[in-house]
């Protein structure tokens, strides 16, 4: 039984079973899911149309917003389904797809989020070297390396939950495939899974983590050596929006994935779940949009071709 699987559906708990809250709730799911599209493809498609934002910032920026896009997608139109159908059944097949897709794009994301600073710290620090520091090659390398790890460490997630046996209940207590409701489901040991799991998750989140404060250090010791009150400004803007996503990227990240197994609470663990797989994405074309001057000009310049079209 170790190596074999005798469970090919779950049963996603949802939620909440309320029957007076599940059209409330689609609409409200629905709602913030067309917001992601347009806000995270609006973002794409703004950066691709818009030559000035062809800059390795901006490149960063496109695909953070396909990940975000995408680990959406991966749980969101399932959800609002469950609550317009009622039908929470998945099968084995598609709860791993489902799992796996979700970790491709969320850890992607975590090495993009680096990423970004170091391009930060090397726009702010070094500002005279910055054209040959980040060069197209260098970016694009950047970004390919950040598709390979997360494609990588993705794979090790779904191999190390989907390898156990599921012999018991076939109830995930939980609205969507994620690590922990899967892990706590198996009828096998799973305790080497769930170290796996931890050290894994911990090793990304401080090894990602630690390359953003050090880069940020290096950026507010710069900023303050800087006399101008203008210069402060600049600064602080090209940065703000993207310290406003680490901090509530890794915020809940770090709540949802790095508490022991016994101190788990799957109803805290859900609304945790719903901010980190669903509202985050939501926001994060806002935060960037709303706080940086170019993207506002950008689809200044767009908006004002298309009506003279």
């Amino acid at each position: 039984m170790e190596n074999s699987t005798v469970v090919t559906e779950f049963i996603l708990a949802g939620i909440t079973d309320d029957p007076q809250l599940q059209i409330p709730l689609f609409l409200v799911f629905t709602l913030i899911y067309l917001l992601t599209l347009v806000g995270n493809l609006g973002v794409i498609t703004l950066i691709l149309l818009d030559s000035r934002l062809h800059t390795p910032m901006y490149v960063f920026l496109s695909h953070l917003s396909l990940m975000d896009f995408g680990y959406s997608t991966a749980v969101t139109p399932k959800v609002m389904a469950g609550f317009l159908t009622g039908d929470k059944v998945i099968s084995y097949k598609a709860c791993a797809a489902q799992f796996f897709f979700f970790a491709v794009f969320l850890a992607v994301e975590t090495f993009l989020l680096p990423l970004m600073a170091y391009d930060r710290h090397a726009a702010v620090c070094k500002p005279l070297h910055y054209t040959n520091i980040m060069t197209p090659r260098v970016c694009a390398w950047m970004v390919v390396a950040a598709y390979v790890l997360g494609f990588l460490v993705a794979s090790v997630h779904t191999w190390n939950a989907f390898s156990l046996s599921f012999c018991r209940s076939n109830v995930i207590d939980h609205f969507f495939c994620d690590a922990t409701p899967v892990l706590a489901l198996s009828c096998s040991d799973n305790n080497r899974s769930e170290i796996v799991f931890f050290v894994l998750v911990s090793f990304n989140i401080a090894f990602t983590l630690l390359i953003i404060l050090i880069s940020y250090l290096f950026i507010f010791v710069t900023i303050l050596r800087v006399r101008s009150s203008e210069g402060h400004q600049k600064a602080f803007s090209t940065c703000a929006s993207h310290l406003t996503s680490v901090s509530i990227f890794y915020g809940t990240g770090a709540f949802m994935y790095l508490q022991p197994g016994s101190r788990h609470s799957m109803s805290t663990d859900k609304m945790a779940s719903v901010s980190y797989a669903i509202v985050i994405p939501m926001l994060n074309p806002l935060i960037y949009s709303l706080r940086n001057k170019e993207v506002k000009r950008a689809l200044k310049r767009l908006w004002g071709e298309q009506r003279f079209l």
